[in-house]
This record gives C-alpha cells, sequence and structure tokens, in this order.
C-alpha cells in the first residue's frame, strides 16, 4: 500500500517538476537575458579603461566610440544570465572612473518584411522583350543574383538615387529617361550638368550607358530589359577623357 502511494506522488511530483520547467521556460523567453558583456564610459582613454578592467577582472576588447568601451567578464563562466550581474555592477558603480556601464542583453533577431505600405508582388512578369535573355537576373536554381525575391518583397529601387562615374550617360534613352534624374548627373569635362556623351565616329562613348541600364532601364516599357533597381532615379557623371583627347590637346598645345 505505502509502495503504491510512493509511486503515484512519484508520479504527481515529476508532472509537477514538469510543469515548473514549462513554466521557467515561458518566463525567461519573456524577459531579459543578461550576458557578460558591457558597455562602459571610463575618462581617461584606454589606458584609464584597462586599469579599471584590470582591477576588477574585465577584459577590456576595445573603444566602441569616444570614452565608451566594450568590457567582457572573463570570471563569469556562463554567458547568458536571466538576472543582472549585481557585484559586479557594485564595483563598476563604485569606481571613480566609470561614469556610467550597461550590461548588454540579448536582442531579438527577426528576418524583415517588405517595405512598410508597400504590397508585395508575387506574380511579377515583364513586357520587355530583352527580359528573358536577361540571365544574371531570371535565371533561377541560385544561378542569378537572387533579385526577384526583393522585387517581390517591394525592393525595386524607388527613392534611391544612382549616379554613374563613367564617360557619359543618354539621358534621353527610352529606357532611362523616365527615371533619369539631372541633379545627379555632371560633366567635369565640360563643367555643366549634362552627361550626355561626346559621340565619334567610333561610337565608343557608350559604356556609361550601358551600365546605367543594368542598374535603372524602366521596367514593363516594351523597350530592351529590365534593371536591377528599375524604379531607381539614375544619373550621369562625364569623368572619363580619353586618351586620344588628351593627345589631340597636347599636340595643340604644341602647336
Amino acid at each position: 500500500m505505502f509502495q503504491h502511494w510512493s509511486i503515484k506522488l512519484s508520479r504527481h511530483y515529476f508532472c509537477f517538476a514538469v510543469l515548473l520547467s514549462f513554466l521557467n521556460v515561458y518566463q525567461v523567453d519573456s524577459v531579459a537575458i543578461y550576458t557578460n558583456t558591457y558597455a562602459v564610459h571610463v575618462e581617461g582613454g584606454k589606458e584609464a579603461a584597462d586599469a579599471v578592467a584590470t582591477m576588477h577582472g574585465f577584459i577590456n576588447m576595445g573603444e566602441i566610440v569616444d570614452n565608451h568601451f566594450h568590457f567582457i567578464d572573463h570570471r563569469q563562466r556562463r554567458k547568458r544570465y536571466v538576472q543582472p550581474s549585481r557585484d559586479r555592477h557594485y564595483h563598476l558603480r563604485s569606481h571613480p572612473h566609470v561614469k556610467s556601464f550597461e550590461q548588454q542583453t540579448l536582442k531579438s533577431r527577426t528576418k524583415r518584411g517588405g517595405l512598410p505600405g508597400i504590397e508585395p508582388d508575387s506574380k511579377l512578369t515583364f513586357i520587355d522583350p530583352d527580359w528573358r535573355a536577361t540571365w544574371y537576373l531570371n535565371r533561377g536554381n541560385h544561378r542569378d543574383m537572387n533579385v526577384i525575391p526583393a522585387w517581390e518583397q517591394g525592393y525595386t529601387g524607388r527613392g534611391v538615387v544612382v549616379s554613374i562615374l563613367d564617360d557619359g550617360l543618354e539621358k534621353n534613352h527610352p529606357d532611362l529617361e523616365t527615371n533619369y534624374d539631372s541633379k545627379a548627373s555632371y560633366d567635369v569635362n565640360d563643367h555643366d550638368n549634362d552627361p550626355q556623351p561626346r559621340y565619334d565616329f567610333r561610337n565608343e562613348n557608350r559604356h556609361g550607358t550601358r551600365c546605367a541600364g543594368e542598374v535603372a532601364a524602366e521596367a514593363n516599357n516594351n523597350v530592351c530589359s529590365v534593371g536591377v533597381a528599375y524604379n531607381a532615379n539614375i544619373g550621369g557623371n562625364t569623368e572619363l577623357i580619353y586618351k586620344q583627347e588628351i593627345s589631340i590637346g597636347t599636340s595643340y598645345q604644341h602647336h
């Protein structure tokens, strides 16, 4: 009879222990978890911070910003606590060179979704004729730049301004004119904000326009393909002067 009740009590205690364990886990998830790292404000620079750390059993890992240092409590074997280390707080608070400190806590990180206020688009379609040939954007199976998932979350470059430093930009190109931004453009050679490239018989000054198209070519305008940030604003800075132009200018100087 005694053995029977003993078994029943053991079962009850086991269930109670499991319940307590569950409650403790739940509680830990709902409160701050403290680490063995500290942000400490010490006046006097690195030497003073090293002295404070050595005196109280910390390791000074370096300066975070001016006179604020990253301390690690190497005396503590555990790196996670549900309560702050009050004795360590006392030592730091009582030191005359310590102006303030904060024991660091774990921060919850979650993968962000789409941009606020923008509805994700999981059915992207493009009518641009060369879209299918733009393999570096649409190949799939981890063989492209993986931008389509970003587009589907609303990240298409809207609100971003990009300026291409190259040999010029055709601002009236049909795939760029909608996204063109004159405020992001400048011609260093002619000292104006017109990045139109210099045309010559070899038609070499087109690299900047191509780069701009790869960045911000307009989507669904039935022209060429799609830029990686097709809603971004695009500008051009003409900074490249070809060797031929330099040599011609030099020859004129000699004559």
